[in-house]
C-alpha cells in the first residue's frame, strides 16, 4: 500500500534515519487516519494526540541530529492496550467498574517501550478485564474489524490488532492469557508473537502466572520482530523473567532444511474450510520456501485443554473475576459473569496438582513430535470470524457444519499454547475467508526457540506476502453501538 499511516516500522525508521520522512509527517498521517476510520473501527479508548505531536517533533530534532541519539523505537506511533498501565493515563481494565481510575505507576513492559522512543497516541480497547476473544464492553461499545465491520476483532488485543489493520497505529501491545494476542492477529490479518513464559516482563502478580504473556503484534514479521527486541529481556520487578536476552536479528535465514509438522484439527478441533483450505496453502508456501512439511496425526484433546485452563483460572485469574463480578453484578459485561460459572463449572473440586498433571500429559505428545520436527503449524481460529457485538452468552456460534459452540473461546485454539507456556508461538495470517475477513495460522516452536518461528514466518510471508490493507471502512448499516 502507498499511504503513509501503512508504512512498515523498519521503513519508517529507515527514512527517518535517512531524513526522507518526518517523525512528525508519519504521526499526522495516522492521527488523520484514526479520526477518518475511528467512528467506525472504535480501536481506541483513549487518544493522546497533541502529547504525541509534541513528541514527535523532539523525535524529528533527534533524528536532525539536535539532542540525544535516536533510540530503536523513536518517533513511532506505538497503541498500548489499555490494560497496561501508563502513569497518569486512565486504567479502567475496560470496565465501568474502574471509569475513573488513574494510573499510579508506568508497567515496566510500557516503560521499555517509552525508553525506547516509542510514542503512545492511544490506548487501545479491550473486552472488560480481558476475559474474551472479542472486543466490546458496556465503557466503550464496539470494536469492529476493518476488513468488514461486521465482523469481531479478537480479543482481548482487539483494538491493537484493529488499529494496525485500520492504518492508525506502526506498532501496537498485546498480552495473552489465552490467546489474546494470537485471536486479534487471526482476525485481524496482521502479525502477532506470543513469547515463551518468561521472555517478556508481566506486572506482578500476574507475572506469576505461567499462562500470561504480553507481546508484540505488526503489520510484517520484521516489524514483530524489532518490536519483540525491545520487549525482551530480564527485569528486576518481574522474578520469572530469564536473565539470557535473546536478539532476533534484522534479516532470517531462509526456511530450507526445516521439518515442519502441520496439524488442521488437533485430532477433534473440526475447522471451517476456508480456514482448512487456507492452512494448506500454508503448507503448500512453506514447502515452497524449502521447508519439509508434513501433515501429522496429533491429538490434542480439546475437553482436556478446556479443562486445564479452568482447573489453572481457578484460583487465580478467574477468582479475581469472581470477586469483581460479586462485588458490582450490575456493572459488569454479561460475558465476565459467564466466564466465572464457565471455569467454576469445568474446574469443580479439582487441586492445583490435578491440573498439572494434566497440563503434563496434554504436553508429552506435542514435546515428543517437536523433537521431530522443528515447530508446529496449525490454525489460530476454527472459524473465519465472530460477529463483532455478539458475546454468545444467548446464542451459540455455529460453524459450516452445524457444530455449534457454546462460548467464544471454543472457537480458538490458542489456549494450547497457554498450557504449553513455554513454547513460542508466531501467529501469522493464511488467507481470507468468504465474508472477507482474514484467517491465519500458529506456527509453534520448540520451547524458547523463539529464531524458527521467526525464520518460518519471514519464509512464509516471502513467498506468500499479505499486504491487504482496507483504503476505506464502511459502517455497517443500522449500527449505532459507537
Amino acid at each position: 500500500m502507498s499511504e503513509l499511516h501503512y508504512i512498515s516500522a523498519g521503513e519508517a525508521l529507515a527514512r527517518f534515519r535517512s531524513r526522507e520522512l518526518s517523525p512528525v509527517d508519519l504521526m499526522e498521517a495516522v492521527i488523520a487516519r484514526a479520526e477518518e476510520v475511528e467512528p467506525t473501527v472504535g480501536a481506541f479508548a483513549q487518544t493522546h494526540f497533541e502529547t504525541a505531536l509534541a513528541a514527535a517533533r523532539e523525535a524529528e530534532a533527534r533524528y536532525a541530529g539536535r539532542g540525544e541519539e535516536p533510540r530503536a523505537l523513536e518517533g513511532l506511533p506505538v497503541a498500548i492496550k489499555e490494560e497496561e498501565a501508563i502513569e497518569g493515563q486512565p486504567w479502567t481494565l475496560g470496565s465501568l467498574i474502574y471509569k475513573d481510575q488513574v494510573a499510579d505507576h508506568t508497567s515496566a513492559f510500557v516503560r521499555r517501550q517509552l525508553d525506547a522512543g516509542a510514542i503512545v497516541h492511544a490506548r487501545t480497547t479491550t473486552p472488560e478485564f480481558s476475559c474474551a476473544g472479542f472486543t466490546h464492553s458496556r465503557l466503550w461499545g464496539v470494536t469492529r474489524n476493518p476488513h468488514n465491520p461486521e465482523l469481531a476483532v479478537g480479543g482481548s488485543s482487539g483494538g491493537s490488532g484493529a488499529s494496525l489493520a485500520a492504518g492508525t497505529a506502526t506498532l501496537a501491545s498485546g498480552s495473552d492469557i489465552g490467546g489474546s494476542i494470537r485471536m486479534p492477529a487471526c482476525a485481524n490479518g496482521v502479525v502477532g508473537f506470543k513469547p515463551p513464559y518468561g521472555r517478556v516482563p508481566v506486572d506482578p502478580p500476574f507475572n506469576l502466572d505461567t499462562y500470561c504473556h504480553c507481546g508484540p503484534l505488526a503489520r510484517t514479521v520484521a516489524d514483530c520482530a524489532l518490536y519483540e527486541n525491545v520487549l525482551a529481556g530480564p527485569e528486576p520487578t518481574d522474578i520469572h523473567t530469564l536473565r539470557e536476552r535473546v536478539v532476533l536479528p534484522d534479516r532470517f535465514e531462509g526456511a530450507s532444511g526445516l521439518r515442519v509438522a502441520f496439524s488442521l484439527d488437533l485430532g477433534g478441533w473440526s475447522v471451517d474450510p476456508d480456514v482448512a483450505e487456507n492452512t494448506l496453502a500454508v503448507a503448500d508456501a512453506l514447502r515452497e520456501a524449502g521447508a519439509l512439511v508434513e501433515e501429522v496425526d496429533l491429538e490434542v484433546p480439546r475437553e482436556k485443554v478446556s479443562r486445564a485452563m479452568s482447573i489453572h483460572f481457578a484460583t487465580g485469574f478467574g477468582a479475581w473475576l469472581a470477586g469483581l463480578v460479586e462485588a458490582h453484578p450490575d456493572l459488569v459485561s454479561p460475558y465476565v459473569p459467564a466466564v466465572v460459572r464457565s471455569i467454576k463449572e469445568e474446574a469443580g473440586d479439582a487441586s492445583a496438582l490435578d491440573g498439572w498433571e494434566l497440563e503434563c500429559e496434554l504436553y508429552a505428545p506435542v514435546g515428543s513430535l517437536l523433537e521431530r520436527y522443528d515447530a508446529l503449524v496449525i490454525p489460530t481460529c476454527r472459524v473465519e470470524g465472530l460477529d463483532a457485538g455478539e458475546d454468545y452468552v444467548e446464542r451459540p456460534l455455529v460453524m459450516a457444519d452445524g457444530t455449534e459452540l457454546h462460548a467464544d473461546l471454543e472457537a480458538f485454539t490458542t489456549p494450547v499454547f497457554n498450557v504449553m507456556s513455554r513454547c513460542p508461538v508466531l501467529a501469522v495470517p493464511s488467507g481470507r475467508g468468504a465474508r472477507g475477513g482474514p484467517t491465519g495460522v500458529q506456527i509453534a516452536g520448540r520451547t524458547y526457540d523463539d529464531l524458527t518461528v521467526f525464520r518460518l514466518g519471514a519464509a512464509l510471508e516471502a513467498v506468500r506476502p499479505w499486504d491487504q490493507w482496507p483504503s476505506t471502512v464502511a459502517h455497517p448499516a443500522g449500527s449505532v453501538d459507537r
